[in-house]
C-alpha cells in the first residue's frame, strides 16, 4: 500500500524543487511550513525530503525517536573529509561514546575560566580601531573569535609568538568551508581522489590541518608524566585526560577529529552572530542606546567579567533576539530514517531525509509575536519559559545539541558588552545586507560598519600576556 504523503511544493518532474529551494533556502523552507503546515514533504531531486516545523515533531525526530534517525550520507560525505569521525559527523555508540569523553571539557567551571581571554582578545582587537574607522565587521568578529578559539582550544597564542599555528589552522579551515559550501550548493561532493580545484584545496588545508595538529599533541605527549598529559588549562588538555568508562583515553586521530570540529563549530558561528548583532543594532538606535545604558550603569567604565554577566540581562536578551531572526545554524545536518518512523499524523519512509531548522521554527508567528521584528523585549523569563521546547534552538537540540553552547553565549555576551562599552558602530553604506545559507548564515560580502568610539568609553588597558584565569 502506498504510504501517504503530506502536502507540499511540488517540483518539477525530474529536480523536483531544487530549483526554488536554491534560489532561498531559509525562505522556502519557511514559506513551505507556513503554507503546507507542520510536515511538508518536498523533493531535491531524488531524495525524498520531510520539513518538520512543529516543536512536538522536532522532539520525536530529535529525541522520542532519535534511534530511528542518523546523520545523512551528504552532511557526512561532505563534512567527514575534513572533520573525519568527530562530534558533528559520528553517529550511534561511537558518538554517545565522544560525547561522554568531551563534556568534561566544557562543565560549566571549566570555561568560566576563559571569560578573562575573551575580554582580553577583545580589547586586543579594539585597540587597533580608529575613531571614524570602516571595517567589515563580519571580518572583524571572525578574526577576533579565531584567536579565542585558538587560545581556549589548544593555547595557541597570537601574543606570544604561536600565532602563525592560529593562523595556519584557520586559513585551512576557511578554505574547507569554503569548499564545502560550494559541495552543498552542487547537492554532492566527488571522491577526493579525483583532482578537481576544490578536491585540491580541500586536501592541502586537511594536510595543513593534520600537520600542526598532530605536533601540538605529540607535543603533549612528551611531557606525559606516567602516561599522563598535564592539563595546560585549553580544552584539547581537558579532551587528552578524559578517561571513557572500560578506562580507555581518545587516541590522536580522533583527538585531531574533534579538535577539527570544535574549531569548525565554535568559529564561524560565533563571529556570525556577533555581526548580525551588530547590524541590527546599528538599525535600531532605541535598543542600542538602552544597551548602553545598562553598560554604563553596571560596568561604570570598567572592563565586564564573568561575574557581571547576570547584572547585564539585556545584553544577553539582544544576543537571544539577534539569533532568532538570524540563527547562525540556521539548519541542523539532514537526518535520513533508517526505518519507517510514525511522525505526528505520517509516516516518514525509511531512506527519506528529514530537515529541522532552527531560521524556520524561530520566524513563525505562532511562537513569536511579530516575528521579523527585532524586540530583544521578548526575551523575558516568563517567556522563555512558557516557549515549546524546540519553538527556539539556536544550538539544536536533543541528544546532538551543541556541546559548547555555555561557551559560544558567555564569549558573546562578553565580546558585546565589551565592544559596546566602548564604541557604536553604524552602517556605512546604503546597501542591503543579505544572508547567504552556508553551512552558516553567513552575510553576502560582509558588513561595512563604521566605528564611533562613545565620549564615555573606557580606555583600553594596557596589554598583558593573555593567561587563564
Amino acid at each position: 500500500m502506498a504510504i501517504k504523503r503530506p502536502s507540499g511544493p511540488q517540483g518539477n518532474f525530474l529536480l523536483g524543487s531544487i530549483n526554488q529551494f536554491s534560489q532561498d533556502e531559509p525562505k522556502f523552507l519557511l514559506e513551505s511550513v507556513k503554507q503546507f503546515g507542520d510536515l511538508v514533504y518536498f523533493r531535491l531531486a531524488h531524495v525524498h525530503t520531510y520539513l518538520l516545523g512543529h516543536p512536538d515533531l522536532i522532539r520525536e525526530v530529535l529525541v522520542t525517536q532519535s534511534n530511528k534517525f542518523e546523520k545523512a550520507p551528504l552532511d557526512k560525505q561532505i563534512l567527514g573529509k575534513f572533520l573525519g569521525n568527530g562530534l558533528l559527523t559520528s553517529d550511534g555508540q561511537f558518538h554517545r561514546r565522544q560525547r561522554r569523553l568531551a563534556q568534561p571539557a566544557f562543565h560549566s567551571k571549566r570555561i568560566q575560566n576563559y571569560a578573562e581571554v575573551m575580554v582580553d582578545y577583545t580589547n586586543q582587537i579594539m585597540a587597533e580601531w580608529q575613531d571614524d574607522a570602516i571595517v567589515d565587521v563580519t571580518q572583524e568578529m571572525m578574526h577576533l573569535t579565531m584567536l579565542i578559539v585558538s587560545k581556549t582550544l589548544f593555547d595557541a597564542d597570537a601574543i606570544t609568538g604561536t600565532g602563525d599555528t592560529a593562523a595556519t589552522i584557520s586559513s585551512a579551515m576557511h578554505d574547507f568551508q569554503a569548499v564545502s559550501n560550494r559541495d552543498y550548493q552542487r547537492g554532492f561532493s566527488l571522491p577526493s581522489w579525483i583532482p578537481t580545484a576544490d578536491n585540491r584545496l580541500r586536501n592541502r588545508a586537511a594536510k595543513e590541518f593534520n600537520q600542526v595538529m598532530e605536533q601540538i599533541i605529540a607535543e603533549r605527549r612528551q611531557t606525559a608524566v606516567n602516561g599522563q598529559v598535564a592539563d595546560t588549562g585549553d580544552l584539547l588538555s581537558m579532551l587528552m585526560l578524559s578517561v571513557d568508562e572500560d578506562g580507555t583515553f581518545m587516541d590522536d586521530r580522533q583527538l585531531r577529529d574533534e579538535v577539527a570540529t570544535l574549531f569548525a563549530a565554535g568559529h564561524e558561528t560565533t563571529s556570525n552572530a556577533l555581526s548580525w548583532t551588530w547590524y541590527l543594532l546599528a538599525q535600531h538606535p532605541e535598543i542600542e542606546a538602552k544597551l548602553h545604558e545598562e553598560l554604563d550603569t553596571v560596568l561604570d567604565g570598567r572592563q565586564p567579567t564573568l561575574a557581571d554577566l547576570p547584572n547585564l540581562p539585556y545584553s544577553l536578551q539582544i544576543i537571544k533576539e539577534s539569533m532568532r531572526l538570524y540563527p547562525p545554524a540556521w539548519i541542523l545536518n539532514g537526518r535520513l530514517a533508517l526505518e519507517d518512523a510514525e511522525i505526528g499524523d505520517y509516516t516518514i519512509p525509511k531512506g527519506s531525509t528529514v530537515f529541522v531548522s532552527p531560521y524556520v521554527m524561530h520566524h513563525l508567528p505562532q511562537y513569536f509575536d511579530k516575528p521579523e521584528t527585532f524586540m530583544p523585549e521578548r526575551f523575558t523569563p516568563e517567556f522563555e519559559k512558557a516557549l515549546p521546547k524546540f519553538a527556539y534552538m539556536p544550538f539544536g537540540g536533543g541528544a546532538r545539541v551543541c556541546i559548547g553552547n555555555a561557551f559560544a553565549m558567555m564569549e558573546a555576551h562578553l565580546i558585546l558588552a565589551a565592544i559596546a562599552q566602548r564604541f557604536s558602530l553604524e552602517l556605512a553604506t546604503d546597501k542591503p545586507v543579505q544572508y547567504k545559507a552556508q553551512i552558516t548564515l553567513t552575510p553576502v560580502d560582509g558588513i561595512q560598519m563604521r566605528l564611533v568610539e562613545r565620549e564615555t568609553a573606557v580606555a583600553t588597558p594596557p596589554q598583558s600576556e593573555i593567561a587563564y584565569a
